[in-house]
């Protein structure tokens, strides 16, 4: 029997597939999922990271996660995952997207080619293949949830972030796209824009700055479980993380 929602377990019963789960914001997601009442799907390339995620998931809620490593750029891999998740599950209530990859930092002329393909792989091309692939289990979730991280860089510009920009750019314009397209249907998409946080890849395109002034990812995971609730219609703009944290503590 699926257990029922309540105010201390909003995503009881629900199901939530989280990439990048193995560090940073995803790992943080993933355990704020999980408190929430949610089972976990944590995907990442990292197969003793994951483990260590759903050791502390067991501590914390006395239940395992499902664990799927494997590389977000191998399109066949989400392909094939997502026919064994829906012949284990039928359905898919929540995906947190937070797997992404900075590039190098440099002038756009100076980027060699196989980075440029590498950040646009990892952040656009992904986004694609995971709505391709898990649009028909959200679908079958009686209010699937699709929750996209993005960035700053998708709108305002930083010089020497050009792939990254371009990347997050097309990502949100995309799921906008998407978005428009279910809206006869229970699926709503959402984007969040987490802004910096004290993360490794924050800290490999600013190694000058001091990672305690940033706010730690744990923080961002009471916004994902509201836009993951069902009884919850998610905003249709990008939420700004550091604004609804000020919203919030304003009440």
């Amino acid at each position: 029997m699926t257990a029922s929602p309540s105010s201390d377990k909003p995503l009881a019963g629900r199901i939530a597939f989280v990439t990048g789960a193995s560090r940073g914001i995803g790992r943080s997601t993933a355990l704020a999922l999980a408190n929430a009442g949610a089972h976990i799907i944590a995907a990442a390339r990292t197969q003793g990271a994951l483990e260590e995620l759903d050791d502390e998931i067991k501590a914390a809620t006395g239940e395992a996660a499902t664990l799927t490593p494997f590389d977000i750029t191998d399109g066949d891999a989400i392909d094939r995952l997502g026919g064994a998740l829906w012949e284990r599950f039928k359905r898919v209530d929540v995906v947190v997207h937070s797997a992404g990859r900075a590039g190098t930092v440099t002038p756009v002329s100076h980027m060699a080619p196989k980075d440029f393909d590498a950040v646009i792989a990892t952040n656009l091309t992904s986004t694609y293949r995971l709505i391709r692939s898990f649009e028909p289990l959200l679908r079958a979730s009686d209010a699937g949830r699709f929750i996209a991280l993005s960035s700053g860089v998708a709108v305002k510009t930083y010089p020497f972030f050009g792939a990254y920009s371009a990347s997050k750019a097309g990502m949100e314009q995309m799921l906008r796209c998407w978005a428009v397209e279910v809206d006869t249907t229970p699926l709503r998409v959402a984007i969040v824009s987490p802004g910096p946080m004290r993360t490794a890849m924050r800290a490999g395109a600013f190694p000058g700055e001091d990672p305690m002034t940033l706010p730690h990812p744990d923080e961002i995971g009471p916004l994902i479980v509201d836009l993951a609730r069902a009884d919850r219609e998610p905003p249709k703009e990008t939420v700004n993380f550091a604004d609804w944290k000020a919203a919030r503590e304003a009440h």
